[in-house]
């Protein structure tokens, strides 16, 4: 029963990683999460573990967060002037920005995408910088979005997953009071 309880701690110690891979670069965030169910899932299925209804709540919750990142990316750029051009320069911004300048690349790398597209294809520099600003934006809420759908994730897992009272350890005995003949007490010998 031990057991049980380790594995919920390593588990919950991977979907914390998880929900940081939401801020950090090159960390997967909700997939991460989701590895971590699944894994308990079938380890510990019929000891307790959350069983697969629960699993697909948590991938429900990580394809929504998959689609608030990517949702909130191009309403941010759309909100702020951006044609369909700037929204594929934000998107090829991110995924060079990540991996030529990480961590900076990623605010960096959408804004000069977004803002470079758009320039390159006739627009001022103003309405250009304005559409960039707003797939920074975007981005932004984007990782809020998953950020808050990770930590729900997490949530819902530990409580689900919660190893029940029965496989708790059993509580050691307790000794028994010796009496003396004088009427004292004294504890018995440890060996």
């Amino acid at each position: 029963m031990t057991e049980l309880w380790i594995g919920y701690g390593i588990v919950l110690l991977v979907m914390f990683v998880g929900v940081m891979g939401n801020v950090i670069p090159g960390i997967p965030g909700t997939p991460l999460i989701l590895a971590g169910a699944v894994g308990h899932q079938l380890y510990f299925a019929g000891q307790g573990s959350v069983g697969w209804g629960w699993v697909a709540v948590l991938a429900a919750f990580g394809l929504l967060a998959l689609g608030l990142d990517y949702l909130a990316t191009l309403i941010g750029a759309k909100k702020l002037g951006a044609t369909w051009k700037g929204m594929v320069g934000a998107v090829l911004g991110v995924i060079v920005g990540v991996f030529v300048f990480p961590p900076i690349g990623l605010v960096v790398g959408p804004f000069v995408g977004a803002m470079g597209f758009e320039w390159a294809f006739g627009r001022e520099a103003r309405e250009s910088a304005k559409a960039g600003v707003g797939a920074v934006l975007g981005l932004a809420l984007g990782v809020l979005g998953k950020l808050i759908c990770s930590v729900v994730m997490m949530a819902l897992f530990a409580f689900a997953a919660w190893p029940s009272a029965s496989a708790l350890p059993a509580a050691p005995e307790t000794p028994p009071i010796i009496e003396t003949p004088t009427g004292e007490t004294a504890e018995p010998a440890q060996d």
